[in-house]
């Protein structure tokens, strides 16, 4: 299979030689899941980290009544996991479920603790993914607590205006922390604009 997506993904967030990210990715295995597929389920010890080729991923928990809340949506390429599970191998606190047809290349905790210890490159590339997830995390936390949900729509569009075409609304919903009915009131509104 051609890594040129997986290996391109690698020199969009820094530069590194062509030769090294090779090395980096020369474990990394392919595979493909349908659409609502469990990528990794909560309390499963994460034992493989992905790197989202096609497609879309979201992860949710199930709340006290038993409602799916999405915590974050994945849109390709990005890599995909509960990092403290595979890093800490322990349970993972959210289900990562596939929301469309997705492509995926994969490898395991060995390869990447040997990629840390080998390639100097690996590990800036490494640390500077971590900054970038936090941030976004970091973000989103300040966004849902500072923004009323129509400005967190409005953000979501133009931030990432694909999602619409291809997350269904009640999931983009549950991750504006709001309900389905509020989403159709507040689509309503811009559309009227």
């Amino acid at each position: 299979m051609d890594k040129s997506s997986l290996n391109q993904y690698f020199h969009s967030l820094f530069s590194i030689e062509k030769e090294t990210v090779e090395k980096i990715t020369e474990t990394f295995k392919y595979f493909d899941l349908k659409a609502n597929t469990v990528l990794l389920n909560k309390d499963e010890v994460s034992i493989k980290t992905y790197f989202l080729e096609k497609g879309y991923v979201r992860s949710y928990i199930l709340n006290e009544d038993n409602e799916e809340i999405t915590t974050n949506i994945y849109a390709a390429p990005c890599f995909v996991n509960d990092f403290l599970s595979f890093f800490r191998q322990q349970p993972a606190k959210e289900v990562y479920q596939t929301i469309t047809a997705c492509t995926f290349w994969e490898t395991g905790l060995d390869n990447v603790q040997h990629n840390f210890h080998h390639i100097p490159e690996f590990r800036e590339f490494s640390r500077l993914l971590f900054v970038l997830n936090y941030y976004n995390i970091h973000d989103r936390l300040i966004e849902m607590a500072s923004q009323k949900a129509s400005t967190r729509y409005f953000n979501l569009m133009k931030k990432h205006p694909d999602i619409f075409q291809y997350v269904p609304l009640k999931v983009i919903a549950s991750y504006l922390g709001i309900k389905d009915s509020s989403l159709s009131r507040i689509r309503r509104e811009i559309n009227k604009i």
